[in-house]
């Protein structure tokens, strides 16, 4: 779940041509700069990732809030009323949890998009690998940080109100510290009532690598990469998911997608279009995955992302298009500002509503599991602009200066 408008790239280290070339390449690599600035502005992908954070929440919501819609159906699901027809038509919320390989391929866009927009302008571009860590750093710790601390503390009075969610996990320090290091999935469980938080190590695991998957890009080009990547997704799948264990290299490939996609929009023709049939291929694809889902989620996930994926590769088309975007897209962008607040803060919110309303007892009306993202979208908004915007602010200090030609 990064920030799209945070280009990722660190500072070259090009090699030193002279005279008129260095001027050149100065300039060159200073307009992939002010391009990279502007990199991941598009509508779509912050649409795509307010879509993603609402449908996380709200398949969450349904969770905490309601009996769910087998146990509704046979007990008032043959009434009707709009109480029964808003119930039925949150069916789909079902695959809520497409939401995450979203927030993964667009990702792998966001990251990789400014760093290939540089190699493109310059082939003897270096990836600082150093800055990259210090600015994902500054980027998501202090955000997780607060995060985690507002979930012990929901969570703890959520635990003065018995019975207790089944929810709410272990919120002592060593738990705290797991998550902290982004080590869930890997040497502990996530943390309290906050179980979306196993999708952070992944992405924390994502930026430790993305050095090597650049210099291997490098070296054998995206292509290669992906297919690489798409190897070792499987074998990684086989042998650490049977044990339970969560780790990048099962869930790498959905990123890589999403990196993909940025390395082949830089290098297309500016106004290159990709065919409507990418749009059916996405559709089949989700289709896919939702029947998938129900045999197990691993597979899903891949499928999702392959659809989710041809969606961004055609919807970017839309940069060269009409400048105004669609009023729904414009609508979903806004809550994509702050969906990483969201996604981070909502699932303790929704239990402790739960514990404080109900007493965690799962309710037969659809209503109020509306209230409860009535409640935590403001609060993610509030987050974000406390907590999440000026991170945002940190991370871009450390971003390097752009390099001025020479006069």
């Amino acid at each position: 779940m990064s920030d799209s408008a945070l280009d990722a790239a660190g500072s070259s280290l090009p090699l030193s041509p002279s005279g008129p070339a260095r001027a050149a390449s100065a300039a060159s690599r200073a307009s992939a700069d002010a391009r990279a600035d502007s990199a991941g502005k598009e509508h779509v992908i912050d649409a795509m990732r307010g879509f993603a954070a609402l449908l996380v929440a709200y398949f969450h919501c349904r969770q905490v809030a309601w009996v769910g819609m087998q146990a509704f159906h046979q007990s008032v699901g043959h009434s009707f009323s709009l109480s029964t027809i808003a119930a039925y038509l949150t069916f789909p919320i079902a695959w809520g949890s497409a939401g995450v390989p979203i927030f993964f391929v667009i990702s792998g866009y966001c990251i990789h998009r400014g760093g290939a927009l540089r190699l493109a302008a310059n082939p003897a571009y270096r990836l600082d690998a150093a800055n990259f860590w210090v600015r994902r750093f500054a980027r998501i710790y202090p955000v997780l940080l607060a995060a985690l601390v507002l979930t012990f503390a929901l969570d703890w009075f959520s635990l003065q109100l018995p019975p207790v969610s089944h929810k709410i996990r272990e919120i002592g320090l060593q738990a705290f510290l797991v998550n902290l290091f982004s080590l869930q999935g890997v040497a502990g469980k996530t943390y309290g009532s906050n179980g979306a938080l196993w999708t952070l190590s992944l992405e924390v695991q994502f930026y430790a690598i993305y050095p090597l998957l650049f210099a291997l890009r490098r070296r054998i080009g995206m292509t290669s990469v992906l297919a690489l990547v798409a190897v070792v997704n499987v074998v990684s799948a086989y042998v650490l998911e049977r044990h339970d264990l969560q780790f990048f290299t099962s869930y790498w490939f959905s990123w890589t997608l999403g990196a993909w996609i940025a390395d082949a929009k830089v290098r297309s023709a500016p106004q290159a279009r990709s065919s409507a049939w990418l749009y059916a291929l996405a559709a089949g694809f989700i289709a896919l995955g939702c029947v998938a889902f129900h045999f197990g989620q691993y597979g899903a996930f891949q499928l999702w992302a392959l659809g989710f994926a041809f969606y961004l590769y055609k919807a970017l088309d839309r940069r060269n298009g009409p400048p105004r975007a669609s009023f729904g897209t414009r609508l979903l962008s806004r809550f994509g500002d702050f969906s990483f607040s969201l996604y981070l803060i909502h699932l303790p919110i929704f239990v402790l509503l739960s514990s404080l309303l109900f007493r965690s007892a799962l309710q037969m009306s659809i209503w109020p599991s509306f209230g409860y993202m009535l409640v935590a979208v403001p609060a993610a908004y509030v987050f974000y602009r406390l907590v999440e915007l000026p991170a945002m602010k940190w991370s871009a200090s450390f971003k390097p200066a752009a390099v001025k030609p020479q006069q």
